[in-house]
């Protein structure tokens, strides 16, 4: 994670946190079985710091023993033993130090900003980009849950089509069964109504041939004389017949 350190009011970037440095040592020396836990998540923005350079965190750890003062009392004493004992000397190279220091912090102070501007676009571009491919992996993602859920829901359903497509099979079979029994009885009807129609033919034709025979046979009985009388039996029945119809008409 990025840190953000401040020199004269402006702020520059560092690459940790003087806490979390110590957090990650002494989680790197613990033998315990709590080494596994889980890391804290270091914060994204800096701590406060002090002269520019030194952190908050380095004057709070001192203070439970030393006070207020004890860590500008520490810092003066130790750089008072390193000048006494001649630890560090002071040369013509520490002017240099000094000067390239006063130019630094100038630049820092007169650059600072916008460089510090500058990184953080950088960054929340890098950020921005890396939320919109997170963004599209989780849409991505998203949508093979539906499609899988929906494969599950089609598979589920697969069942119903299988007894609907094994009742529809069952029905065409049933359909063509009933056609077929049809087919045939109207087969068998067909030639159950022509033995009949040919019992009906015969019989009509010995009924023809019968009543036939017996107007030929009384046609041939009949003499000349007895169809004689007979026309003229007819004739008077008419003639009486016709009498009597005039009669009912004139009354």
């Amino acid at each position: 994670m990025i840190r953000k350190y401040t020199y004269g009011g402006h702020t520059l970037k560092n690459s940790g946190s003087f806490g979390a440095c110590l957090v990650q040592a002494s989680r790197s020396f613990h033998q315990s079985s709590q080494s596994l836990a889980p890391v804290p998540p270091l914060p994204e923005k800096g701590g406060k710091v002090r002269h520019g350079i030194f952190p908050e965190e380095l004057f709070t750890l001192l203070y439970p023993k030393t006070g207020v003062t004890g860590p500008y009392m520490l810092g003066t004493g130790l750089l008072l033993y390193m000048l006494s004992k001649e630890i560090y000397v002071i040369n013509h190279e520490t002017f240099a130090a000094a000067s390239i220091g006063a130019v630094v912090i100038y630049g820092v102070k007169k650059f600072g900003p916008s460089v510090a501007t500058f990184a953080d676009k950088i960054n929340e571009d890098k950020v921005a980009k890396a939320q919109e491919v997170k963004d599209q992996a989780m849409a991505s993602l998203a949508q093979g849950i539906e499609d899988e859920k929906k494969e599950q829901w089609r598979v589920e359903g697969r069942h119903m089509l299988f007894d609907a497509k094994r009742n529809n099979v069952a029905m065409l079979l049933e359909t063509n069964y009933r056609e077929r029994l049809h087919m045939v009885t109207n087969e068998v009807k067909k030639r159950l109504d022509y033995q009949v129609e040919l019992q009906n033919l015969h019989r009509r034709m010995e009924q023809e041939h019968m009543v036939n025979w017996v107007e030929q046979s009384v046609i041939k009985s009949i003499t000349p004389q007895q169809e004689k009388e007979s026309i003229a039996k007819c004739i008077s029945d008419l003639k009486v017949l016709a009498k009597t119809t005039q009669a009912r008409a004139s009354v």
